[in-house]
């Protein structure tokens, strides 16, 4: 591995902030797409149904993806998805202003950037471990957590102003000239990558066996299978709860686009609040219990959210703002703990396993919550979301693994080290999952 150099901050920063422009621009275009859903359809099902076919790429691709990963360039990775994600706005434009726009075209638009974002994700997240030194891993993603905070609060107007000036082909046009923005600097900037040798380990074995071993080293670690049982439950209640958050606005509050970006807005501020307290506090010394206090808040602002009456919109901005604060208390110490925890040989594997494995049960809530939705009413399954994520809160400062995820540090060889029930968890995983098993 190429070690981070000292002058580190210059190429960071400037491959960080093109990839911050792009976002804004999918941000504002991925607002005028909800919101012209919304608009056409009011159904929650078809919400969810959007959401989910989003989610599939990652679910069933992302142990594949990350074991390619790490055997290639992570700068080539993010050049192609980048552009690839470009390309697919340019396609919008046509059909918006053709006018031949459906609903279906929407899924596969969907379907298309989240397989763009399946490679693009986990290159980055390895990337950064590369460009970054380690002492500095919690500050980075607390900045993060900042701009993504940042970018929902001008994303959600952006698209709302948008909207008002330009007709939907202009909007996905300016989608377009952002994410060029954040193509350009990697074609100029160098990222370190893994050492040539480890990455000739790789290629000297199959894809499958780089894929399997990212599979053992995940399911050898008993704090990430833990964090793994938690994250699926979660998912189930809390993902359809976001995803139906337009139709809260539109039809719980009787709001229109306007009301809808100071929603999001108010989500973001709360996140870019969180992410600089988290930036400047850096969590408490055990990441995990920062992790879990932000998700206890996260139940009780959604809790909040799902009793507040349909006249009280002012209350509802209140609860998603402690929600934005709790989300970036939440995500910030996760990212932070699989970099300094996950050897950088291996990260492309486990961070994409990883993606695929918390977003494995979203499916599930995707399907169910639709249809409850149309017949019960969107706040419901915030309320039910929120009483969910609280109880997982609770429960799991009581888990020991998960509690001691950090004392379970894997040595520099790649294989988890988290104490005498290793060989056990090896050995159940190698008869669960047997290679050609893989294959299929």
């Amino acid at each position: 591995m190429e070690t981070v150099a000292g002058r580190w901050r210059a190429r960071f920063f400037t491959l960080w902030a093109g990839q911050q422009v792009s976002l804004v621009g999918s941000r504002a275009a991925q607002f005028a797409l909800v919101w012209w859903l919304t608009t056409n359809t009011g159904s929650a099902t078809v919400l969810a149904s959007a959401t989910l076919v989003a989610f599939l790429p990652n679910i069933l691709l992302g142990p594949l993806v990350g074991a390619l990963i790490d055997r290639w360039n992570r700068r080539a990775v993010m050049i192609v998805a980048d552009s690839f994600i470009a390309l697919i706005s340019l396609g919008l434009a046509y059909l918006f202003w053709s006018g031949a726009m459906q609903v279906w075209h929407l899924y596969l638009v969907m379907l298309a950037r989240s397989l763009g974002e399946t490679f693009h994700w986990p290159a980055m997240a390895a990337s950064t471990t590369l460009l970054v030194p380690e002492r500095h891993y919690t500050r980075i993603s607390g900045l993060n957590q900042t701009i993504h905070g940042v970018l929902t609060i001008v994303g959600a107007p952006l698209g709302a102003l948008l909207l008002s000036l330009l007709p939907l082909h202009g909007v996905m046009l300016v989608d377009l000239g952002t994410a060029m923005v954040g193509v350009l600097p990697l074609l100029f900037f160098v990222i370190p990558q893994p050492q040539q040798e480890h990455v000739a380990a790789l290629k000297a074995r199959s894809f499958l066996a780089n894929a399997r071993e990212g599979l053992r080293f995940v399911f050898g670690w008993p704090g990430m299978v833990a964090l793994l049982i938690g994250a699926s439950v979660l998912k189930i209640a809390l993902m359809p709860a976001i995803s139906l958050s337009p139709l809260l606005v539109y039809q719980h509050f009787g709001g229109g686009a306007v009301q809808l970006s100071l929603f999001e807005a108010c989500v973001g501020v709360g996140m870019a609040l969180g992410g600089l307290v988290l930036g400047v506090w850096g969590g408490f010394r055990r990441r995990v219990f920062t992790i879990l206090v932000g998700l206890l808040g996260i139940g009780v602002a959604s809790i909040v959210l799902g009793l507040t009456p349909g006249t009280m919109f002012w209350l509802a901005l209140a609860s998603v703002f402690v929600l934005g604060v709790a989300v970036s208390m939440t995500d910030g110490p996760i990212s932070a703990l699989l970099q300094a925890t996950v050897p950088v040989q291996m990260q492309g594997r486990v961070f994409g396993l990883l993606g695929s494995l918390f977003s494995l049960t979203t499916p599930i809530g995707l399907l169910i919550a639709g249809p409850v939705a149309d017949v019960t009413g969107v706040p419901f399954w915030f309320l039910l979301a929120g009483a969910v994520c609280t109880a997982t809160a609770l429960v799991s400062f009581f888990i020991r693994p998960l509690i001691q995820i950090e004392n379970q540090k894997p040595p520099a060889n790649g294989s988890a080290d988290p104490g005498p029930a290793t060989a056990e968890a090896f050995a159940a995983l190698d008869a669960a999952i047997p290679p050609q098993r893989l294959t299929t």
